[in-house]
């Protein structure tokens, strides 16, 4: 049995298109753009098809496409012109229309197209900044609203995953040519949220350096047993839940003293727990990053 999900409301479609509700209810009004069924109570409810429809028009409109023009265009020709009409523009939006629809169907063959198509003129780091990102930060939107599950974040999540894990094993095969620094990618312990650093690993990776990566949730005292293999270390953590507010600064002067005695111990940090670091007070072996491509740009 493969069902798709049968009915959305108006505000789920405001939320998935960035059309406001009362926008689309004149749409449906004074140009019949969508038909929606009612419930006993008069509620409007929408199915996939509709939503699929809107995003193309949506696609339209923002590309300059005045709605009344839109309105007469035959409905089996929407699709094809949105395809005649992507651009290197708008193609990210049409992209990311696609991927949500995957998303809200649980459709991973949609999801392998959508991203294979990119493929045929972007490279994965394009794909995953230009793409990936805006997406994640709108599920998380889209989460927050109700207007998807937890189901639906964590399915595309791990298929973005996967893509990022297949594209870093790829350069595995090749020995690090790179010997000034070994980097060493972790989350302390209580953090799992790893879509950056994963990313970060793979671009640490595509330019030749040697990576140990160590994932989430790693205790402190299991980063000695590195120390002990290698000069030179850069530890990386993108810190997103943890440690808090009143324990970030412990857990720098405990990194500190563990590192004493390693010389050319580093560590670089990011992720929004770094607001609670005042710079000025940091050591002189920590760094902090506003982004991932500021990272990026000292690899």
């Amino acid at each position: 049995m493969n069902n798709k999900r049968k009915a959305f409301s108006i505000r789920d479609l405001e939320n998935l298109s960035g059309i406001k509700a009362h926008t689309i209810r004149i749409w449906e009004k004074r140009y019949d753009l969508l038909s929606p069924d009612r419930t006993s109570t008069n509620i409007r409810t929408y199915d996939i098809n509709s939503l699929q429809k809107l995003l193309n028009i949506t696609l339209l409109y923002n590309g300059g496409y005045k709605i009344s023009k839109i309105a007469k265009i035959p409905e089996k020709s929407i699709p094809l012109m949105v395809r005649e009409i992507v651009s290197e523009n708008n193609i990210k939006d049409h992209s990311i229309s696609a991927f949500k629809l995957a998303m809200i169907n649980f459709d991973q063959s949609l999801f392998a197209k959508t991203y294979n198509d990119l493929l045929t003129d972007r490279s994965f780091p394009e794909i995953f900044r230009d793409i990936f990102i805006p997406l994640l930060r709108e599920l998380g939107m889209l989460w927050q609203t109700d207007t998807i599950s937890a189901a639906h974040e964590h399915f595309i999540a791990c298929l973005i995953k996967q893509k990022t894990l297949a594209n870093t094993e790829k350069l595995q095969h090749i020995a690090p040519v790179k010997k000034d620094k070994v980097f060493v990618p972790y989350l302390p312990e209580n953090e799992i949220h790893d879509m950056g650093l994963l990313y970060l690993n793979y671009e640490i990776v595509a330019r030749g350096y040697r990576s140990i990566y160590l994932g989430q949730m790693v205790p402190m005292e299991n980063l000695v047993d590195i120390m002990g293999y290698f000069d030179n270390l850069y530890f990386v953590s993108y810190l997103t839940v943890g440690p808090g507010k009143d324990k970030i600064h412990q857990y720098l002067k405990d990194f500190e003293s563990m590192a004493n005695g390693h010389g050319g111990v580093k560590l670089w940090l990011l992720g929004r727990q770094t607001q609670y670091l005042a710079e000025t007070k940091l050591p002189d072996f920590v760094n902090i990053f506003s982004s991932l491509d500021e990272v990026v740009g000292r690899l």
